[in-house]
């Protein structure tokens, strides 16, 4: 009998504990996922000899990526922008944003 109320009790706080982790990143973007979708999407062009202005996150401060992602309309790729999802921008944004120039953990290179 306690065999089996401690295992309901034991899988009731996993589930609670999985449900807060779900609820605390929510509206927060995955840096690591960004990180790889701003080398996909956007390295081409803002790369090493690529056509457009090379970009990296050091290339701003965290007030300017939000300005560029607040406003991406505005910028010239942004057809290339309206093809990522709401959640991909999002995911970039925690990458750029989360190591710019005056970020606490400045990425280190390129």
């Amino acid at each position: 009998m306690f065999k089996k109320i401690g295992a309901v009790l034991i899988i009731m706080v996993f589930l609670l504990v999985c449900i807060g982790v779900v609820i605390a990143e929510d509206g927060k973007g995955n840096a690591r996922k960004g990180k790889y979708l701003f080398r996909k999407n956007c390295r081409a062009c803002h790369g090493d000899g690529g056509s457009a202005t090379e970009l990296s996150p050091i290339s701003k401060t965290q007030a300017d990526w939000q300005k560029v992602f607040d406003d991406y309309n505005q910028l010239e790729c942004k057809t290339e922008w309206n093809k990522l999802s709401d959640k991909d921008r999002l995911d970039m944004y925690a990458h750029l944003h989360g190591h710019a120039f005056d970020s606490p953990s400045p990425a280190k290179c390129k």
